[in-house]
């Protein structure tokens, strides 16, 4: 793909994290020298609309999908909350068939402003509490110069409580937009931009921070040396931490446990492949409907669980990826139709970037991302044992839906 990038680094020390929101403490101050956009606009009272079955069936369909198109032989990991948040903001500036395709590949046909309704409500919905906090944080940047219609930042504002800035799109502006994501990732993720591209006008932000601890926390004689056999054949000496689990997922492919947080508002899940299934085979055989299907038959059967010790972080460009799942005219410079946000310039999506950070050990899991869209001018004991020794899938899931906020793939552990 020519845009289609990815840098995986992995080490052994930490539990799984992916890095979205701030947390409500952070020693990361924000100083934007931007204009603040917002001023005399106030968020209005909207309603939102109640998760239901439609909801979870595309979003879950919308997660899995993005999470296979992401897998490439290596360590991956997408939030596909931070993704649908990021493009259903830019969405509400499309029009014409441009939004079409949007609304199709994120939601099945739902429109613009039903997927508002449904993101405000489950968004409110996800618990944050102290040791399970999840906090999602939007922001939009504009060029000065460059005209922004004043209905697509009050609905940005309304459904997605989007801070909004006007900036020069200089060297502070860059500074100013990496400061706001570590601020906004409390550190874990540093920045999302390397340049100011000459030809953007508008940075559209997602930022997601998830940092729970375990249910029950693991003491040091759970702790113990063995081998992870990586995708290549090669093993690799990590520590493995475990467990006595009371939730064990078994299918046609795979078994797997499912490991609660603190409070019981989000749990870790892991499907090991069966011996005869690679790690390939078996993501791509996933669907969204069987995803859920696996966790809601989920076993009250003991399973004597192994979970490594990892944390990596991941970098992948969407572009290719979004326009091969059905939304090709936002990024054509013919076809793209974003007039709700300028009507007197022809903008095109430039650029799609996906950034997550995840740490696992002890303690419990951290994991942040960042998303962000670029506009330019168009030119337990006996029975069963899961010890995750080979590669594996991994999700944090919300309880109420069980929908992935985040799910990813260890393959391997150098």
């Amino acid at each position: 793909m020519s845009r289609f990038f990815k840098r995986v680094t992995t080490t052994f020390l930490g539990l799984v994290l992916a890095i979205f929101m701030v947390l409500n403490t952070t020693p990361y101050s924000l100083k934007v020298e931007a204009t603040d956009l917002m001023e005399g606009i106030e968020s209005n009272n909207v309603e939102g609309k109640t998760v239901d079955g439609r909801f979870v069936e595309f979003t879950s369909n919308f997660s899995i999908e993005m999470f296979k198109r992401s897998f490439d032989d290596e360590n991956a990991l997408v939030s596909p909350l931070s993704i649908m948040l990021a493009l259903c903001m830019t969405a509400n500036g499309a029009d014409g068939g441009t939004l079409a395709q949007i609304e199709k590949v994120l939601g099945d046909g739902t429109k613009i402003g039903e997927l508002n309704r449904y993101l405000l409500s489950y968004a409110k919905s996800l618990p944050n509490e102290p040791k399970s906090k999840f906090k999602i944080s939007n922001s939009i940047w504009f060029k000065e110069g460059f005209h922004v219609e004043r209905d697509f930042l009050q609905t940005n504002a309304d459904y997605y409580n989007a801070n909004c800035y006007r900036s020069p799109f200089d060297e502070q502006t860059l500074k100013d937009i990496n400061n706001w994501v570590k601020h906004k990732t409390d550190g874990m993720i540093d920045s999302i931009l390397d340049r100011i591209s000459e030809d953007a006008v508008m940075y559209l932000i997602n930022a997601i921070v998830f940092d729970a601890e375990w249910e029950t926390v693991y003491k040091e004689s759970d702790i113990i040396k063995d081998d992870f056999t990586n995708l290549d054949g090669r093993k690799t000496r990590v520590d493995f931490m475990h467990s006595f689990e009371a939730r064990f997922l078994k299918d046609d492919s795979a078994t797997g446990f499912v490991k609660s947080y603190k409070n019981g508002g989000y749990s870790f899940v892991a499907l090991l492949p069966n011996e005869d299934v690679s790690i390939a085979e078996y993501i791509n055989g996933l669907t969204g409907e069987y995803f859920i299907n696996t966790l809601e038959n989920v076993k009250n059967q003991s399973v004597s669980a192994y979970i490594p010790k990892f944390s990596y972080e991941y970098e992948v460009g969407l572009n290719d990826i979004l326009k091969d799942m059905g939304m090709p005219d936002a990024f054509d410079e013919s076809k793209a139709d974003f007039s709700r946000m300028n009507p007197d310039v022809r903008l095109v999506i430039a650029d799609v970037l996906h950034k997550t950070f995840i740490n696992v050990d002890e303690k419990g899991t951290k994991a942040g991302a960042v998303t962000k869209v670029e506009m330019a001018p168009t030119s337990m004991p006996q029975g069963e044992t899961v010890m995750l020794d080979r590669p594996f899938v991994y999700a944090i899931v919300d309880n109420s839906t069980n929908l992935p906020l985040f799910i990813g793939v260890v393959t391997n552990l150098d």
